[in-house]
């Protein structure tokens, strides 16, 4: 039987499953539409792609650093159990690591091969083995003269809820002395940007805005407002910015200056918090035994 591109879609939006998985699944059934989603399932594809809809905010993100580049993945659960689980931690593990290959973004480490299959499919395959909706949702790439990783709330080594990386030029034995004590204070500021100049615009006004009307609701006069406001802008700097924080390690000196007295220069920075930005959805306990009852 010829497998038209209306059976295809119709499968597809019935399973959820790929477009090639969906033509395989009607080409090895000869186009019997029951029989195609059984085969998909069989599989583990029409499992996978039912838990797909879920909000995974759980999870943990990976880092590795290889020769002055470093990476830090993002791999999302939905929940903190399967995070913990020896296969989920093997595959973060594995994905970092092919990471540290590929380009410098994470639809491009989602074609690249693992154990000979795209990433995003092995995610896929975890999946349906695992029991959970997993995302591969972000990536960052750092390079630099010494690249130093650090995690917070470590799961297992080189992952954990926070992944941080620095990158600093100076002598090496010094960087990943400093650079640890640094990325620990990233983890807990998580600061806006590298400096001032590397700022969101959009941010920068609109704070100044804020400061704005705050000074004038003072009534002092103009050139006093806007001293008020230049002093209030360079505090929000210093607040804002990684070079202008204060030192957790010693707040006596700017994290800039205790870079400088040890002989070096921070680069760069990547800070990925597990489930920044994912809307959770709250369900109180007795709901959610009442689900499992239920079968929900």
């Amino acid at each position: 039987m010829a497998i038209t591109a209306a059976m295809v879609k119709d499968l597809r939006e019935t399973t959820g499953a790929g477009m090639m998985d969906a033509k395989k699944a009607l080409t090895e059934t000869d186009g019997d539409m029951e029989a195609a989603i059984d085969w998909l399932r069989t599989k583990g594809l029409a499992k996978a792609a039912k838990k797909a809809g879920r909000v995974a905010a759980e999870g943990l993100v990976g880092v590795a650093v290889r020769d002055g580049r470093g990476v830090a993945v993002e791999l999302n659960s939905e929940t903190d159990f399967v995070a913990k689980n020896a296969d989920f931690q093997k595959l973060v593990r594995e994905i970092a690591d092919v990471a540290l290959s590929t380009g410098e973004t994470v639809e491009v480490l989602k074609q690249t091969h693992l154990n000979g299959t795209p990433v995003e499919q092995v995610v896929t395959d975890a999946i349906a083995r695992i029991g959970e909706n997993l995302t591969l949702r972000r990536m960052h790439v750092l390079e630099g003269q010494t690249i130093v990783s650090y995690v917070h709330n470590a799961a297992a080594e080189g992952m954990g809820k926070i992944g941080v990386l620095v990158a600093l030029n100076g002598d090496a034995a010094k960087a990943q002395e400093v650079g640890k004590q640094i990325a620990m204070h990233i983890a807990a500021t998580s600061p806006a940007s590298l400096s001032e100049a590397d700022l969101d615009p959009a941010l920068v006004e609109r704070e100044k805005q804020v400061l704005s009307e705050q000074a004038r609701e003072s009534g002092k006069p103009e050139a006093v407002i806007e001293k008020m406001i230049e002093g209030r802008m360079k505090k929000f700097f210093e607040e804002v910015t990684l070079l202008g924080q204060k030192f957790v390690i010693n707040p006596d000196v700017t994290v800039a200056e205790a870079a400088r007295d040890a002989g070096l220069e921070v680069t760069g920075y990547a800070r990925i918090a597990v489930g920044e930005g994912i809307e959770k959805k709250e369900e109180d306990f007795a709901a959610e035994v009442a689900k499992t009852r239920t079968g929900g």
